[in-house]
């Protein structure tokens, strides 16, 4: 597109905050300055900020900051009074606090038995971490880390919006870092990592010799180099007077503002509209009015993308174009002339032109029985755009292992319930559930919000 247009005429709007990671990290790397609205940097997040915080010390144990900053979260009884203890004696000696919380017995600090022990189990963990660096792959050992020090845990426990949202923006950290490790190294990388692979010093120092690197992994070290370049504040306070920036944006925050470019990513079914609003009329229209709000956001033209295939619960799954597309009047969309392979078949969008009804038909509807007039000359302003992308990983939280069929369950959106039949080894558990009111649902247990009745 050769438009001439300025960085502040493009919008980029998602359904949910978690989306904007892939966005912000390919805007950073081609030097496009963005700025996110009504919210915040993906890398700033409180949430982020903890998950990287043991990433940090796992790989660094001077790392100060990162120690603080976690050692208490999730909450285990080690307050600010003892952490000052500790500081004071770090600064007395000139070492790092971890050192001195791994030799507590050297320093009569005056701490309790009770949080002596939780300090030690504290260290132990990032020891345990800090021991198999070398050997597993940065998702992998990333995931570990999420999981076991029982971050996941936490946010999964909080149902709020809120909740929800830092669970599924850990979530799509973990992507972030699946993604990283099934991309083929440039020459940069392995530049980098004839570095990092040469020797690994253990977080212990003297404690632990040094370990040799496997040379075939893509281990967590490297993918926070990598991220460190990602998160510099400093260049975006250097840009603050620059009002000439790409917006990125939920479809909530959108309302009311205009672009000349839209562009409106993850239109999948299950994503936008989100999964939760299928099982409700009036939430299903809730998700078609906010989509008409993101597309009457463009001014020239909007832009419809989708993906073929993403990542969730930890295997490749393929999408299924959003059911709003479809209620989108043919005579303003532009198919792609030449859609990249996908995993529907050779025939995927010459079916998918096939399914419109054609202009004034009455399935092409805003769900109100008026036609979606998005252009009332008749202009064909919106772009239909497929793509594969790597969606967030979920972790495996092991809950729901210990159900057996016949069980009374109570899930938060579908009422009581009775399992009526198990398929399937853990942790691919499926779950045939009769809910009282809504019938039957296939659920896999691993992922399910249940609780025993």
């Amino acid at each position: 597109m050769q438009n001439q247009a300025m960085n502040s005429d493009f919008a980029i709007l998602y359904r949910t905050n978690a989306q904007s990671r892939s966005f912000e990290e390919s805007l950073r790397r081609l030097n496009i300055p963005y700025r996110i609205y009504g919210g915040v940097s993906f890398y700033q997040r409180k949430e982020i900020k903890d998950v990287l915080g043991y990433y940090r010390l796992t790989i660094n144990s001077k790392d100060d900051e990162s120690l603080k900053r976690i050692i208490n979260y999730p909450a285990r009884g080690i307050g600010q009074s003892t952490m000052d203890k500790i500081g004071v004696a770090a600064a007395e000696h000139d070492i790092s606090l971890f050192t001195v919380i791994s030799n507590l017995k050297d320093f009569n600090l005056g701490i309790n038995s009770g949080i002596t022990t939780k300090i030690n189990d504290f260290v132990m963990q990032i020891k345990s971490y800090a021991v198999v660096l070398p050997y597993k792959d940065a998702y992998e050992l990333a995931n570990h880390i999420a999981v076991h020090s029982g971050v996941v845990r936490e946010l999964y426990s909080d149902k709020t919006p809120e909740g929800v949202s830092r669970y599924e923006n850990i979530q799509e950290l973990l992507n972030g870092i699946k993604d990283f490790v099934e991309q083929e190294r440039t020459p940069q990388e392995d530049e980098l990592n004839e570095v990092i692979k040469s020797t690994f010093v253990s977080p212990e120092g003297d404690l632990f010799q040094e370990q040799e690197k496997d040379n075939s992994l893509k281990t967590l070290d490297e993918f926070m180099q990598e991220i460190t370049l990602l998160t510099d504040v400093d260049k975006d306070k250097d840009d603050e007077k620059n009002a000439d920036k790409v917006s990125l944006m939920t479809v909530h925050a959108a309302k009311g503002l205009e672009f000349k470019y839209v562009y409106v990513v993850g239109l999948e079914e299950n994503l936008f509209p989100s999964q939760l609003s299928l099982n409700s009329r009036s939430d299903l229209e809730e998700e078609r009015r906010l989509f008409y709000v993101a597309v009457t956001r463009a001014e020239k033209q909007a832009t419809l993308s989708f993906a073929t295939t993403r990542y969730r619960f930890g295997n490749l799954i393929y999408c299924e174009p959003s059911r709003f597309i479809d209620e989108i009047d043919d005579k303003f969309v532009d198919y792609p002339e030449e859609p990249q392979a996908s995993s529907f078949n050779d025939n995927f969008f010459e079916k998918f032109r096939k399914s419109y009804d054609g202009p004034g038909k009455e399935s092409n509807t805003s769900g109100t029985g008026k036609p979606i007039n998005f252009n009332p000359q008749g202009k064909k302003l919106i772009n239909i755009k497929s793509h594969s992308i790597s969606s967030a990983a979920p972790v495996d939280l092991g809950v729901n292992k210990s159900l057996q069929i016949g069980d009374s369950v109570e899930h938060e959106k579908f009422g009581r319930g009775v399992i009526l039949g198990l398929e399937g080894a853990w942790p691919e558990t499926k779950a045939l559930i009769d809910f009282e009111g809504t019938g039957n649902k296939n659920l896999l247990l691993k992922f399910a919000r249940l609780n025993k009745a």
